[in-house]
């Protein structure tokens, strides 16, 4: 994905006035140096205003003046009957309101308010959590000896022993790898930074990967704990590559995203412990709501437990379907 945010001058003159069109150029240019936002994110935002100036140019919309609640309600509904999702809705109100609160700290007249945009709430989805025997698979397969599998097996290992996003793994620098202690320092979020422990595993695998990142390395000053053959930091892009190739070579019926291994670390570690602050910390969770999704889980595993081991627990679905409840 290209560093350099969408620029808004795409749209042909006639269909968008300058005034409008300006304001909306400046707005980019300002997001583009928003490092507080991820790239991802800033990407996101100018390609939604992109959308919302063509819808607006619909409306004869040529002046900031002229853009209303009315208007922004409008193109979110419009949004919505093209067919985005309750999570895209909410992430375009999102940058709607960063559009209106920065017109607003600069002086730019707009009778639109950013409180007024509420987005749908999102359905929260279950985690994709991949079961232990899926990553036992994935991970203890035996594989040909080479440095590319030695860095694979090293980067899959660390992103299940530690929870990492994929960002963070592919942002470590080997200076934030504490063997000795088997503790890595990971920015994550909002360049927030925290300490998690990391396995026997996965150091040994670290192990086994650092005497060949040394030979690949074409630049003593290349800080990055995965590099490719080119000695260059590693991509995301790359890393998901990899781990499917990883998959497929394990015999896993299944793609995988190196996200997915997030999940079945957290999920597994909560089935384990039951301790939902540990896993908020280890996660680097601001809120412990967002790591209460994974409950749902942990009680989807008691459920099959009980299910499995208690003697009468088996005959509860058939009777359910046999003889429903009738409402009082």
């Amino acid at each position: 994905m290209s560093d350099e945010i969408p620029a808004l001058t795409h749209a042909p003159a006639h269909r968008l006035a300058h005034s409008l069109a300006q304001a909306l150029d400046n707005a980019t240019a300002r997001l583009h140096q928003h490092l507080r936002l991820s790239e991802k994110s800033r990407q996101a935002y100018a390609q939604d205003w992109q959308a919302l100036g063509r819808y607006l140019a619909t409306l004869s919309c040529r002046e900031t003046e002229q853009l209303d609640d009315r208007c922004l309600r409008g193109f979110l509904a419009a949004r919505h009957q093209a067919g985005l999702s309750p999570a895209s809705l909410a992430r375009t109100a999102s940058a709607l309101r960063w559009l209106l609160k920065d017109w607003r700290a600069q002086g730019i007249p707009c009778p639109a308010s950013p409180e007024a945009l509420k987005p749908p709430k999102a359905a929260k989805k279950l985690p994709n959590a991949p079961s232990i025997e899926t990553l036992s698979q994935l991970l203890d397969t035996p594989t040909p000896d080479t440095p590319i599998n030695r860095r694979d097996l090293a980067m899959l290992e660390l992103t299940y022993s530690a929870g990492l996003r994929i960002a963070e793994l592919v942002g470590l620098d080997l200076s934030d790898l504490d063997r000795q202690s088997g503790i890595a320092r990971v920015t994550g979020k909002r360049n927030k930074t925290r300490l998690v422990p990391v396995g026997s595993q996965a150091l040994d695998a670290l192990d086994a990967w650092l005497p060949h990142r040394l030979r690949w390395l074409k630049n003593p000053a290349e800080p990055a704990l995965f590099i490719n053959r080119l000695g260059q930091r590693l991509s995301t892009r790359s890393v998901e590559l990899r781990l499917n190739q990883c998959a497929q070579r394990a015999g896993l019926n299944q793609p995988l995203h190196p996200h997915q291994l997030r999940h079945a670390f957290a999920t597994h570690l909560l089935e384990s412990s039951g301790d939902l602050r540990a896993v908020q910390e280890l996660l680097g969770h601001e809120s412990l709501a967002t790591t209460q999704i994974y409950t749902h889980l942990d009680f989807a595993h008691l459920a099959q437990v009980y299910e499995a081991a208690h003697p009468r627990a088996r005959r509860t679905a058939s009777r359910t379907a046999e003889n429903p409840i009738e409402p009082d």
